[in-house]
């Protein structure tokens, strides 16, 4: 996801989303270590989203804080 389209949802949204990818994430590292993965660079992808939704939700917080 490009961060344009996270900050066009809610934080409710966000955090959500943020879950379901550190659910992904986590899950990819399993199957990492089993030796089940078939693209790596998955992983690198979703901790990319999962950096880019942290950076949204602080943006926020500091323009309301």
């Amino acid at each position: 996801m490009k961060a344009r389209e996270l900050r066009q949802l809610s934080s409710e949204e966000l955090e959500s989303k943020y879950e379901e990818l550190m659910e992904q994430l986590f899950k990819l590292r399993i199957q990492k270590s089993i030796g089940q993965l078939d693209n790596p660079a998955k992983i690198k992808q979703v901790r990319k989203d999962i950096a880019r939704i942290i950076t949204v939700l602080r943006e926020r917080e500091v323009q309301n804080g």
